[in-house]
């Protein structure tokens, strides 16, 4: 079995996604809002902070993978020059706090990262009166907004996705399952939203403590509410290292029959790869980021390093190439929220991208099926934010 129950609730803090990229865009919009004016005929400068410093060895090596990915995106430019200075933010909000105002005393006309939400946070808080932008590597909405973007995937973006494509397959009646922890509650709440959006309809949710026994305590009556609701799919919040596998074990036990009604998962089912051969989740939809271009990203990241990159370290290359194709357009404001937020979006390692006037953002995922324990694009990815997903 797995490890269950981790309380490592990744995705709240940073999750994984995005590389080679280039902007959408023939032109950069004009006008200014928030962000540094720049000279795009010389170097720009921009600050990464990163997580070493911590003493954890996980937190060195992200940050590594990190600056070896925006060292990446940088090699890769074409006409532009990035001036860029790495901080080590240990891991800490009040040290990300200081080591942003530092970059920005240094001549940082941009942040890229930190990685965890609160110390994102901090870092564009310290840096909100010195008109700067911060492109944080997390995930967590609630800290969006203003002069800071989030670069990771959102639970709402995968809920959006997943409930689309369920809505015209005409399996859009959805049942919502999710244990009760925060990340899971704020999973459920992305899912509502996503379905009040799209034209499914919501044929109920329930809740269940995140141990064994609550699981084998609620799954009866859970297995019933599915049945008499006429549920055509249920959504499922939690992810390999919670509750999914006893959940993909018991609810076709309870009744809830994967032939009939249609599992669908909001995180991701293929990590670890042992988690493919579940029998409850053959037949399950989730997404996943363009596995193409992923898999390009990490082909060009072994060859200049040797190594496979982190989860999350394409959000880095991401932020850099975005900001390239942005100054090549020769604009002063390319650095501004306007500009930030062109409607076209960018075209990232793990797919098209674009950062919403919120301080969130959207991505473009393909719909992923597991077929006799492999796993199967059964919707590709789209290419442009006009094509289909969206």
């Amino acid at each position: 079995m797995f490890a269950v129950f981790s309380r490592t609730r990744k995705a709240l803090g940073a999750l994984t996604i995005v590389a080679s990229l280039s902007a959408l865009v023939a032109c950069t919009p004009t006008g200014s809002q928030v962000g540094q004016n720049i000279n795009t005929s010389k170097p720009v400068p921009v600050a990464l902070l990163v997580p070493s410093g911590s003493g954890s060895a996980n937190d060195a090596s992200l940050a590594q993978s990190l600056e070896n990915a925006a060292r990446l995106a940088m090699s890769e430019l074409s006409g532009v020059t990035i001036d860029l200075r790495v901080y080590s933010t240990a891991g800490n909000a009040n040290q990300a706090a200081s080591m942003a105002t530092k970059a920005v005393n240094d001549g940082a006309k941009i942040i890229l990262g930190p990685v965890f939400a609160q110390s994102a946070n901090a870092a564009g808080i310290a840096v909100s009166r010195r008109n700067v932008n911060v492109l944080s590597f997390s995930n967590n909405p609630s800290i969006a907004g203003g002069n800071v973007f989030i670069l990771g995937n959102t639970f709402q973006n995968t809920a959006d996705r997943l409930t689309r494509y369920a809505t015209r397959q005409g399996k859009g009646h959805i049942m919502i399952l999710n244990g009760n922890d925060q990340a899971e509650v704020q999973g459920r709440a992305a899912i509502e939203a996503a379905i009040q959006n799209s034209g499914a309809t919501l044929a109920g949710t329930s809740t269940f403590e995140l141990s064994q026994n609550g699981i084998v305590n609620a799954l009866p009556g859970i297995s019933s509410q599915v049945r008499s609701s006429g549920a055509q799919s249920v959504f499922l919040t939690s992810g390999t290292s919670g509750a999914l596998p006893f959940l993909a074990g018991l609810m076709p036990e309870n009744g809830v029959d994967p032939a009939s009604t249609q599992y669908i998962g909001l995180q991701r089912w293929d990590i670890p790869a042992n988690a493919l051969s579940l029998p409850g989740l053959q037949g399950g939809w989730f997404a996943i980021p363009d596995p193409a271009l992923s898999s390009r990203f990490s082909g060009r990241y072994h060859a200049k390093y040797g190594a496979t990159p982190h989860p999350i370290s394409g959000l880095a290359y991401d932020g850099i190439a975005a900001i390239g194709a942005l100054v090549k357009a020769g604009k002063a404001n390319a650095l501004t929220t306007t500009a930030l937020t062109q409607p076209q979006g960018f075209v990232g390692v793990n797919g098209i991208f674009r950062l919403r006037g919120n301080g969130t953002n959207e991505r473009g995922l393909a719909i992923a099926q597991i077929q006799n324990g492999q796993v199967v694009i059964i919707d590709p990815a789209p290419r442009s934010f006009a094509g289909a997903g969206f």
